[in-house]
């Protein structure tokens, strides 16, 4: 009985096996059928259940293969995909976990180093205390502060230069791996495996300093070659020229090497530097490439330019460059400037006292920009709209170079103040040796043009983030920007009738499409174009489409990341834009500036914005009041520069620097009164329900409209994006609408008529289901408004009048 039980369960099993066979659930396939799946997997990893039945349909060595069995077999097929692209991402990051394990492992003897010194000089220095006289303690103090006078050398004698050189090595080795300089974490830059690299910054101490070290996958000469080419990754840089170049006894080479750093401002001078350059190989295989300042004039290549330039000072600083065991490289990079403080307005100086900035701008960007070319190469970087990564980060250089060279001015570029007496808030500068025919070969250039003129003023902001006002900018153009200005700008692109002058009106239909290219230096700048759609008051063309189209970069918007500053750069270029397109780039520069320990705000100007010429004393730092101290510094201070570059002919330029002067003021005008909204504390004792952060201006109108019942701050002419709908109009031109153009003539003496009571209690409601007129000439129907008066700080006068218009639409 057991016997025959188990028989039947044998043959029960392997008619079961059998059926699972024939299901297809274990089918061997052959290599021909392999390679026709493997050639439908390339094309559609995921085919769908027609496109797999045809597929059976169309190739006869898969025709005795069931619909399910090739389903399975897509299944597993992505499947080991998924496990092969694992595998390879947990293999890097095993690499990369390696390498910052040794950067730490490191990190940690170099602090353990430092300690142990610092407890030696601790009790050296209270064992000196304890025994040595006065005498000897000044004469002790004589020594310490005239020891480090050794930073610059004399390089007249060619004889020396070797000698420098192998001081400048072991100075920035000790700087880059040892305890020289007092190193301390960078702020909000944690260590870890997603993270770049380990960064510091120095702590006391001669100058600024800074310092990186990151794991990167290319070779060690590869790096060095990206490096020592500045001007293609530090953005500041103006130029870079090797005067001298000759080999060292010891295999490595010697250059002697003018450098020129913009200005990030409209308010301090430009710097320069005159140094050597050392490039060696170490006994261990690494590469070091080393620079420091030397003394004498290095004469550059005009000395007419270098009037314009403060002469600033390079301390030891450099990149030691280790080759790794799987492949890639270690690299150390070190930044050690003294940009000479004293020669800028005191309001400036925490700009070129932090080694932060000299971090992010320098040491971490050269860091990023290694990385992204890795990246680039290796693969992983996809860019829109079919452009190379290569051409993408042109692009982005060359409109970083042309807002610098318009907020600079350099003289041997071609530009020269007009008609400014030093009391001006705007500059207006012009360039007529300077036209798209000059900067660019594009077939679409204008050799008509009489030159470049550029609007630029800089001011000071308190108690406003840059990233969110960059943000708020960057996504809604439309409060601050006039889509004409944009029209006449981009009307130098273009030939024919739409080019200038006699350009044709236009208006713009508040739609702004953000169309993203890619991230140049990882995920710190975006690279898009922008489209502003328009139409033609003609009623000829009024079909026609006049979109305009930006080329922008847009950095430093994320509040949580660390950044140098917030930029916002465009140019208006053609809708198929080449390689070569001529750029004209325009935009806004927020920088932070670091708060000093004990600086006190007064109350009354916790949030205000401020010109800077009212603080542009240059020279040794003077004592304020209490009330000026509060305009110089506060824990959340920043620099706002704005420069606006524009085409001209000869015969207009005067009528366009009106213009220009004109247009920069109202943007400025704008971006204040945004800054006032979008201050995050300080507005309200006690603040109500927070809005939607992704609506601002419905923040801003809420916060003034708040104030006007309140009585307690001035309130700012403004409308929301409705109210510019609704009178189809900017923020910029808002300011130049009067009654008699918006209410007809019932609504006028609806108006008159409540006045006096607006006037007695604050507010009226006005006769319902009313007409108003927009800009463009249409009515537009309303189901209520209602109009309150705004006080002055002083509630002694009035300042304005505001209006309401609730369910408003065109007739």
């Amino acid at each position: 009985m057991a016997m025959a039980v188990a028989r039947q369960h044998r043959e029960s099993s392997s008619g079961s096996i059998d059926k699972h066979l024939d299901a297809g659930k274990y089918v061997r396939y052959t290599a021909e059928q392999i390679e026709a799946l493997e050639r439908v997997y390339a094309e559609c990893p995921k085919p769908s259940s027609l496109r797999r039945q045809q597929l059976i349909r169309e190739c006869p060595i898969l025709s005795n293969i069931e619909h399910k069995q090739i389903k399975v077999w897509f299944q597993n097929r992505r499947c080991r995909e998924k496990q092969r692209k694992e595998a390879s991402r947990l293999q890097t990051v095993n690499r990369k976990l390696t390498a910052m394990n040794k950067l730490l492992m490191e990190e940690n003897d170099r602090l353990q180093k430092q300690v142990s010194q610092l407890v030696s000089e601790n009790g050296y220095m209270r064992q000196q205390l304890q025994s040595a006289s006065a005498a000897t303690t000044d004469a002790s103090c004589d020594s310490v502060v005239t020891t480090p006078q050794h930073s610059l050398r004399d390089a007249n004698n060619p004889a020396g230069l070797l000698s420098i050189a192998e001081e400048t090595l072991a100075e920035f080795l000790s700087k880059a791996t040892g305890t020289a300089v007092d190193w301390v974490q960078m702020p909000g830059m944690k260590p870890g495996p997603d993270s770049v690299g380990i960064f510091a910054i120095s702590h006391g101490g001669s100058g600024v300093a800074a310092r990186a070290c990151g794991l990167v996958s290319l070779e060690p000469t590869k790096i060095a070659e990206i490096l020592k080419d500045r001007p293609s990754w530090f953005r500041d840089c103006r130029s870079l020229e090797v005067f001298t170049m000759f080999p060292a006894g010891n295999g490595g080479t010697i250059e002697l090497v003018y450098t020129q750093i913009y200005a990030p401002t409209t308010l301090a001078p430009a710097r320069d530097f005159w140094t050597l350059r050392y490039t060696t190989n170490l006994d261990n295989g690494s590469l070091v490439v080393c620079e420091r300042s030397l003394s004498g004039s290095g004469a550059g290549p005009n000395p007419t330019a270098i009037s314009q330039f403060v002469r600033a000072e390079m301390l030891p600083s450099g990149y030691l460059i280790r080759p790794c065991e799987g492949g890639g490289s270690i690299i150390h990079i070190v930044d050690h400037l003294n940009f000479e403080a004293w020669s800028v307005p005191e309001v400036l100086r925490p700009l070129y006292e932090s080694s932060k900035v000299v971090a992010h701008k320098m040491t971490i960007a050269a860091l990023c920009y290694i990385r992204q070319i890795a990246q680039e190469t290796s693969g992983e970087v996809i860019y829109g709209l079919g452009r190379q990564p290569a051409v993408l980060r042109t692009f982005s250089q060359r409109l970083s170079r042309g807002f610098h060279d318009a907020i600079n001015g350099f003289n041997d570029d071609g530009w020269s103040i007009m008609n400014c007496d030093g009391t001006e808030d705007v500059i207006v500068a012009v360039n007529s040796a300077k036209n798209f025919s000059a900067t660019s070969g594009h077939s679409n250039s204008l050799s008509l043009l009489g030159g470049i003129l550029c609007a630029k003023a800089s001011m000071l902001l308190q108690n406003v983030p840059p990233a969110v006002l960059v943000r708020f900018l960057r996504e809604h153009r439309s409060e601050w920007a006039d889509f004409n200005v944009d029209a006449y700008s981009a009307a130098a692109l273009k030939a024919g009738s739409f080019g200038y002058p006699g350009m044709r009106p236009m208006r713009f239909t508040g739609s702004q499409v953000i169309m993203p290219l890619g991230h140049t230096i990882e995920q710190e700048e975006m690279l898009e174009v922008i489209r502003l759609e328009g139409h033609s008051l003609a009623q000829e063309d009024s079909f026609v489409s006049r979109d305009i189209h930006l080329l922008q970069i847009c950095c430093g918007i994320d509040e949580n990341a660390v950044g140098a500053c917030s930029e916002l750069v465009f140019a208006p270029i053609d809708e198929m834009f080449p390689d070569d397109a001529p750029l004209l780039p325009s935009g806004f520069r927020i920088i932070p500036l670091d708060s000093k320990l004990g600086d006190k705000l007064d109350n009354s100007t916790a949030h205000r914005t401020l010109d800077l010429t009212s603080s542009l004393e240059v020279g040794p730092a003077t004592n304020h009041p209490s009330g000026d101290a509060s305009l110089c510094y506060n824990n959340t201070r920043s620099v706002l520069t704005i420069a606006f570059q524009f085409p001209f002919e000869h015969n207009l330029q005067d009528n366009i620097a009106t213009m220009a002067r004109q247009y920069v003021r109202s943007v400025i005008s704008s971006v204040q009164r945004v800054a006032m909204a979008i201050s995050p504390s300080g507005l309200f004792p006690n603040p109500g329900p927070k809005l939607s952060p992704g609506s601002p201006e419905a923040l801003t109108l809420a916060h003034w409209i708040c104030q006007s019942y309140r009585h307690s701050l001035p309130v700012f002419i403004f409308a929301n994006q409705a109210g510019l709908d609704m009178l189809e109009t900017t923020l910029v031109a808002l300011q130049d609408i009067t009654l008699d153009k918006i209410f007809d003539d019932s609504g006028r003496k609806a108006l008159y008529s409540d006045f006096a009571k607006i006037m007695q209690q604050g507010f009226a409601l006005l006769p319902a289901a009313g007409l108003c007129m927009s800009t463009m000439g249409r009515h537009v129907s309303y189901e209520q408004a209602i109009a309150w008066k705004v006080l002055t700080a002083d509630e002694n006068t009035v300042h304005c009048l505001a209006f309401s218009f609730v369910n408003w639409s065109f007739v």
